[in-house]
C-alpha cells in the first residue's frame, strides 16, 4: 500500500466536482503526490470512462518520472496501464490508459487530431509554470470541449494556490489541497563579490558541515552546475557524499541516478536548474542552496535560433525552491544575496506566451484555421505586438503568405516538431542532401549539449554524427525521419545562411571576435577562438543580452556564399537633424543591416526622407519638429477628460510617438517637415470626429474670458487646470470660471499689466470681496494708469490697457 500522501484527502473532492463540471482547478503544493495520485484515482474510480487520461507535463524528466513512479506502484513496467511519450522515447500499447506526454508533444496530437479521439481527460501539470505550449494547447482544448467534445474533461494542477486568475479564465471549480510542509529557517549569504561558483560551492561546504541529509543546490544552467561540482569534487568532501548534477539535457540514467533517495548511510548533493523547483521530488532534501538565479529563451527580434539570458528568479519561485527544505522535516535555506533583495523580487514568473517568440504559435494557430488569436480563450492572450512580429517572420520564412495564409512551405514545417526557425532548416532546402543537412542541424540546435561544446558548427556536427549515448542516438534517429533518410550533403554554413539570412554576421573593421548580423544585433566571440578572425560568420545560437550577445554555435562563411544566399539590395538610406533641421542621404548597397558600400546623395526621396523623421522621432522626441508642447498639450487633455468621464484614448507622447507613421507621416507623406500647426490638425484628425467633439466638451482648449479674449488653458494638473489673465480681463465676473460638462472649476493665475503673478485662485469672488482689495491698493501704486476699481465684479473688463488709452 503507497505511503499516505496530502493530496490523498481530496482525491474524494475530485470525482465529486467532475458530476457539477468538466473543467476544474486543482492547487498543490510540491510534494502533495498530485501528479502521480490523482490519474491513478480517477482512473480506478471509473471517472474516464472508457477514455485514456492524458496527463502532460512541461519537462521530459517530470513526465519519465511521473510515467515511472505511477507504474510501479501498479507493479507493471511503464507501457502498459502507464505509458510515456516524448520526442526521444515512447512507451505505449493497447492497454495503455495514463499516457504521460510532454507538452510540446501533445499541442501536435492535438492539431492532427483535434477531437484526441479516444481521450476522456485531459490533466494539465504544472501549470504554475506557464510554459508557451501549455499556455496554447489550452487555449485549444476549451475550443474543442466548446465546439466538439463538450463530454470531455480537463484538469489543470498547479503547484501554487494563486489559481483565482485560472478560474476567471476558464470557470469550473477550484479545489485547495494545503499540502504538508515543516518549518524552514532561510539564511543570506550575500552575494558573490566574483563568480557565482566558487560562492556556490563555499556556501555548499559550509551547510554540508553545519546539517544532515542531503542537499539540493539551484544554479541557472548545466554550465554553472559543471563548474560547480569538479570543484566540490576537488575539495576535501566526506566521502560518504555523492555530487549529482541534475539539467535537461543529461542522458535518462544520469537524471535518475541524481533524483533516487541517497543509499542507506549516504548523503547527497543535487546541484539542480529550475527543473527542480515543483516537476520533480528528490527526496530526503533537508537543505536548500539557492542561487536566485534562471536562465530562460527570451525574444531576440533578430530572429536567432535562440538567446538564453540568466535573470533573477521570481519569488514564488525562489519561494518554492526553499519549500523543497522542509518536505520531511524541518530544513535550512541558504539564499545567495543579500535579505533586502527578496523585497524586489517579481512576485510571479512572467508567462513564457509574454516574453517568447510566438512564431510557433502563429504557425500552429494557421494550421488550426484561426490567424485572430482574439477568438480563443487563454490564460493570458497573446501580446499583440509579438503575435504580428510572429506572423512577419513567417512570412520571411516562407511559411505563411502575404495574407497570413498558411504556405506549402507552411504546412512542411508545421509538421516537424520544433520551432518554426528550426524548421525552415529543413523545409527550405532545394535538395534532399541539403534537407537531410538541415535536419541534422536542426536535431543539433534543438538538444542543448549534443555534439560538444565547439562554436564551429561544422566540428559540432561531425561529434554529433559519432556520438553513441542514448539521446544522441535518438536524435540521430529523428534528424534521418526529418531528412526523409536522405543522405546529408553541403556546406552547412550556406545551409544556416540560406535558410536565416538575417543571421549572416560581418566582422566589424580592425575588430577581432566583433560581428553585426544582417538582422541588426551585435554578437562577438572570444578573440582566441578560431571564428575571431573570420570576416563572415553564420551565427546559429547566441546568449546573453541583445547588446552584448556571445555566440555559442556559428559557422564560417565566404563572402561568395554571402552573396549567393542572400544578394545585397540597394536602399537609399536618410537622416534628419532636428538641430539643423536638414537631411542627409547617401545609396548603400547592404545585406539586411550590414552595410557592403555606399555612395551620398543630394537629397533622399520622399519615403527616405519620411523614414529618416520618423526616426528623428523615435530617438529625439517631439523636440525634433519643435512639437513638445502641442503634444504635451493634447496627451494632458486627453488625461484630464478621461479623468471626468469622457471616452477618449489614454494616449502617452511616447504611444504618439511610436504611431507616428499612422497619423503623422503616413506612406506618401514626403519630406515635409511638419509643424506645430501642422501636428495638431493631425492629432485631432487621428482622434476621429467623435473623440474629438468629446475631448473639446470635457477639456476645451482655451476659456473665455469676460474680455472677449480666449485664454489658453493648461491642464498640467488633471485636478485644477490652470488658467493664465491679467486681472483686469476678468472683471465683471461673478462666478468662478469652470470647464466641461463636469463643470470643473479651473486655477486662475492674475497677473499684472507686467504680466507677472500677483494673485492665485479658485474662488473668484472670494478673491474681490478679500485678497483683492489689498493688492489693488498695492497695483495702484505701482501702475496708476491703469484700471484698480474698488468693486472689480462689476467693473468692466479689459485687455489691460491703460487709463488714457481706455478714454478715462
Amino acid at each position: 500500500m503507497p505511503a499516505e500522501l496530502p493530496i490523498d484527502d481530496v482525491l474524494g473532492d475530485i470525482r465529486r466536482a467532475y458530476d457539477a463540471s468538466n473543467r476544474l482547478v486543482l492547487a498543490a503544493p510540491p510534494g502533495a503526490g498530485k501528479t502521480t495520485r490523482v490519474p491513478l484515482d480517477l482512473l480506478a474510480s471509473r471517472v474516464l470512462g472508457d477514455g485514456k487520461l492524458l496527463l502532460l507535463e512541461p519537462r521530459r524528466l517530470a513526465a519519465r518520472g511521473a510515467a515511472q513512479r505511477m507504474a510501479s506502484q501498479l507493479d507493471e513496467p511503464v507501457g502498459q496501464t502507464v505509458g510515456l511519450s516524448t520526442r526521444l522515447e515512447r512507451k505505449v500499447s493497447a492497454r495503455t490508459r495514463i499516457e504521460v506526454v510532454t507538452d510540446g508533444l501533445f499541442v501536435r496530437r492535438l492539431l492532427s487530431d483535434p477531437e484526441i479521439s479516444g481521450v476522456s481527460c485531459v490533466v494539465f501539470d504544472e501549470v504554475h509554470e506557464r510554459s508557451l505550449n501549455v499556455d496554447l494547447g489550452l487555449a485549444l482544448c476549451l475550443e474543442v470541449q466548446e465546439a466538439l467534445r463538450p463530454e470531455l474533461r480537463l484538469l489543470l494542477m498547479s503547484a501554487t494556490l494563486e489559481t483565482g486568475k485560472i478560474r476567471s479564465r476558464i470557470g469550473g471549480e477550484i479545489i485547495n489541497s494545503e499540502g504538508r510542509a515543516y518549518p524552514v529557517e532561510t539564511r543570506y549569504s550575500g552575494r558573490p563579490s566574483g563568480h557565482l561558483e566558487p560562492h556556490m560551492a563555499s556556501v555548499i561546504r559550509r551547510a554540508h558541515s553545519a546539517g544532515q541529509g542531503s542537499i539540493l543546490a539551484f544554479l541557472p544552467g548545466a554550465r554553472e552546475i559543471r563548474r560547480t561540482v569538479d570543484l566540490l569534487e576537488n575539495t576535501d568532501l566526506p566521502t560518504d557524499t555523492d555530487v549529482y548534477p541534475l539539467f535537461g539535457a543529461l542522458p535518462p540514467a544520469e537524471q535518475d541516478a541524481a533524483v533516487q533517495p541517497a543509499a542507506p548511510g549516504r548523503r547527497k548533493i543535487v546541484l539542480a536548474t529550475d527543473i527542480a523547483e515543483s516537476a520533480i521530488t528528490i527526496e530526503g532534501v533537508s537543505t536548500v542552496v539557492d542561487s536566485g538565479l534562471v536562465r530562460v529563451p527570451t525574444y531576440d527580434a533578430g530572429g536567432r535560433a535562440s538567446r538564453l539570458v540568466t535573470e533573477r528568479a521570481s519569488l514564488a519561485s525562489v519561494d518554492q525552491r526553499r519549500g523543497r527544505a522542509g518536505r520531511t522535516g524541518p530544513g535550512i535555506c541558504y539564499r545567495l544575496w543579500d535579505e533586502a533583495e527578496t523585497r524586489g523580487l517579481t512576485p510571479e514568473t512572467t508567462p513564457e506566451l509574454l516574453r517568447a517568440d510566438l512564431s510557433g504559435l502563429v504557425l500552429s494557430l494557421a494550421e488550426w484555421g484561426e490567424r485572430d488569436p482574439a477568438n480563443l480563450t487563454w490564460l493570458d492572450p497573446p501580446p499583440e505586438g509579438r503575435f504580428a512580429a510572429g506572423r512577419e517572420q513567417l512570412v520571411a520564412l516562407g511559411a505563411l503568405g502575404a495574407d497570413g495564409s498558411l504556405t506549402d512551405r507552411g504546412r512542411d514545417m508545421a509538421r516537424l516538431p520544433m520551432a518554426p526557425n528550426l524548421a525552415a532548416l529543413i523545409a527550405s532546402a532545394d535538395t534532399p542532401p541539403d534537407r537531410a543537412l538541415g535536419a541534422e542541424i536542426a536535431a543539433l540546435l534543438s538538444e542543448r549539449g549534443l555534439g560538444g561544446n565547439a562554436v564551429d558548427l561544422s566540428t559540432r556536427l561531425q561529434r554529433f554524427r559519432n556520438e553513441s549515448s542514448h539521446r544522441a542516438k535518438a536524435m540521430q534517429r529523428q534528424a534521418r525521419t526529418w531528412g526523409d533518410g536522405a543522405k546529408p550533403g553541403g556546406d552547412p554554413a550556406l545551409r544556416l545562411a540560406q535558410a536565416w539570412p538575417h543571421s549572416i554576421a560581418k566582422r566589424r573593421a580592425g575588430k577581432i571576435g566583433q560581428f553585426l548580423t544582417a538582422g541588426g544585433t551585435a554578437v562577438s566571440l572570444a578573440e582566441d577562438d578560431p571564428l575571431a578572425q573570420a570576416d563572415w560568420i553564420v551565427v546559429a545560437e547566441a546568449m546573453g543580452g541583445a547588446k552584448g550577445a556571445r555566440a555559442s554555435l556559428a559557422a564560417p562563411i565566404s563572402e561568395a556564399d554571402v552573396l549567393r544566399a542572400c544578394p545585397p539590395k540597394v536602399v537609399e538610406v536618410a537622416g534628419f537633424d532636428p538641430d539643423t533641421g536638414k537631411f542627409t542621404a547617401r545609396r548603400t548597397q547592404r545585406i539586411g543591416a550590414i552595410e557592403l558600400s555606399h555612395q551620398p546623395l543630394p537629397k533622399p526621396s520622399g519615403e527616405a526622407a519620411r523614414q529618416a523623421l520618423l526616426s528623428a522621432v523615435s530617438e529625439h522626441g517631439w523636440q525634433s519638429f519643435a512639437a513638445e508642447d502641442v503634444v504635451a498639450s493634447t496627451v494632458a487633455r486627453l488625461s484630464f477628460a478621461a479623468c471626468h468621464g469622457a471616452e477618449v484614448p489614454a494616449w502617452t507622447a511616447s504611444d504618439l510617438a511610436n504611431s507616428a507613421g499612422e497619423w503623422l507621416l503616413p506612406e506618401g507623406a514626403g519630406s515635409a517637415i511638419p509643424k506645430p500647426g501642422d501636428i495638431r490638425a493631425a492629432l485631432k484628425a487621428y482622434l476621429g470626429w467623435e473623440a474629438s467633439q468629446a475631448l473639446d466638451a470635457a477639456a476645451p482648449e482655451t476659456l473665455p474670458l469676460p474680455s472677449g479674449r480666449a485664454a489658453p488653458i493648461d491642464y498640467i494638473d488633471e485636478k485644477a487646470p490652470l488658467v493664465i489673465a491679467r486681472v483686469q480681463e476678468v472683471y465683471s465676473a461673478t462666478v468662478h470660471p469652470c470647464i466641461g460638462q463636469a463643470r470643473v472649476p479651473v486655477t486662475l493665475s492674475l497677473t499684472s499689466p507686467a504680466k507677472r503673478e500677483v494673485a492665485l485662485t479658485s474662488d473668484l469672488p472670494g478673491f474681490w470681496t478679500g485678497g483683492y482689495l489689498d493688492m489693488a491698493k498695492d497695483m495702484r501704486a505701482s501702475y496708476p494708469k491703469h484700471d484698480w476699481p474698488t468693486d472689480p465684479a462689476t467693473a468692466k473688463p479689459h485687455e489691460g490697457r491703460t487709463k488714457a488709452r481706455l478714454g478715462k
